[in-house]
């Protein structure tokens, strides 16, 4: 069942839950989080980054996903992660494909991005296209010198209240520690759960959190097994995503984590048969683990049995 972003996470807000955001660049990574949406009945978020657009096509994974919504009554939203290309994101509302999109103008000074992210909100709105913005630079938290620095980059909620009072949008993605990518810190992982507190007070819409992948030490071991490269991969921790969601986080965005699943579903095929050819059985292989691990992310931010 294709719904709105607005109308799942409205639930998660009032309920206290976060819905999981599952990035998708084909066939088998699609079915695979299908798979464990339907059998934890838990609502999903598909998205596709411009990415992935790239790769696969936006008409060809949005039939893909049109196909696999039809099968199903679990709550479904089809979303545009990152849209930092205003074109893409007007492309992607236009469509008639997606039931939401992302807008990311947190690069742009505040004004500029309030202004835009207003523009964005009006097209979609009149499609019933919900949308998510950003406020705070999320990508490259480690890079920043010092902590005055890295923390000025962070969601102020004064400024966090104002921007969604003056865009009107469905969804904010936050700044509160997080970084995308499978090294996210150099040392022990953190968040600033006492800005997201602040920022939840002052917001009543659902809040979002970016790069927040664990990069679970059980896959991190099969990957380092089978030949990755990893070992200084470092994500954020089960029980700080548990405090995040306590606190307010009603979305949370997972891709690093199906990547490495699939990584490990491909390696361990060829490894243990290194006879097979059949891309059926190689690929299938990679399907059973990501299921696995979103399953577990599902239960995880408490959104199992929630459809």
């Amino acid at each position: 069942m294709l719904t709105t972003l607005k109308s799942v996470l409205a639930k998660a807000n009032r309920e206290n839950y976060a819905v999981g955001a599952f990035n998708i660049n084909d066939l088998e990574i699609l079915q695979a989080v299908m798979d464990a949406a339907i059998a934890e009945k838990a609502p999903v978020i598909l998205q596709t980054s411009a990415g992935a657009i790239e790769y696969a096509g936006m008409e060809e994974l949005a039939a893909l996903v049109h196909i696999e919504v039809k099968k199903t009554r679990v709550p479904v939203v089809f979303h545009l992660d990152h849209g930092k290309n205003i074109a893409l994101v007007k492309q992607a509302i236009k469509s008639g494909y997606y039931t939401s999109a992302m807008y990311d103008g947190s690069a742009l000074p505040f004004k500029d991005n309030v202004r835009t992210t207003k523009e964005i909100v009006k097209l979609a709105h009149a499609k019933n296209i919900s949308v998510e913005a950003e406020l705070g630079a999320i990508a490259g938290i480690e890079d920043f010198v010092s902590v005055k620095e890295r923390e000025a980059c962070f969601t102020d909620s004064t400024q966090a209240a104002e921007f969604v009072r003056e865009t009107h949008c469905d969804a904010l993605a936050i700044a509160i520690g997080t970084a995308h990518g499978a090294y996210k810190f150099k040392g022990a992982p953190r968040l600033d759960l006492e800005r997201l507190k602040k920022i939840k007070t002052a917001v009543k819409i659902p809040l979002v959190l970016h790069g927040a992948s664990g990069v679970p030490q059980k896959l991190k071991q099969h990957c380092l097994r089978h030949g990755c490269k990893i070992r200084e991969a470092r994500g954020i921790s089960d029980a700080l995503i548990k405090k995040a969601v306590k606190f307010g986080i009603n979305k949370i965005n997972i891709d690093t984590d199906l990547r490495l699943a699939f990584t490990v579903g491909v390696r361990h095929k060829l490894k243990e048969s290194p006879e097979t050819i059949d891309p059926r059985k190689i690929l299938g292989e990679a399907k059973k683990v990501i299921t696995q691990v979103a399953r577990e992310k599902i239960r995880l931010l408490g959104c199992a049995q929630k459809a």
